[in-house]
């Protein structure tokens, strides 16, 4: 996953990662906004759930404490992390600066 992951975050294009946990109720939240801002930007920007309980390596590399924790990266380079549960015209807007 780590070779993946990296080629992942190397896009041309913004990807949002979620850092989330299957027993996270904020997460849960969390995902429902990231729908709604998958429909707002479209292909403008990616957006990616990573299971930390999955993929701890991921998580520690990235220093991801709590969940949910999202995380901006374009051209392998690491825009914006922050912890806890964003709203979609937060996010969107986030999205948008990148793209």
């Amino acid at each position: 996953m780590s070779q993946k992951f990296q080629e992942l975050i190397e896009s041309e294009r913004p990807v949002l990662i979620d850092f989330f946990a299957a027993w996270c109720q904020p997460c849960k939240v969390q995902s429902s906004v990231l729908n709604t801002v998958k429909e707002k930007v479209g292909e403008g920007a990616r957006i990616v759930k990573i299971d930390v309980d999955q993929y701890p390596a991921i998580a520690s590399q990235y220093g991801v404490r709590g969940v949910p924790t999202l995380a901006v990266f374009k051209k392998g380079e690491l825009l914006y992390k922050e912890s806890g549960v964003h709203d979609v015209n937060r996010l969107t807007h986030l999205l948008e600066q990148y793209i």
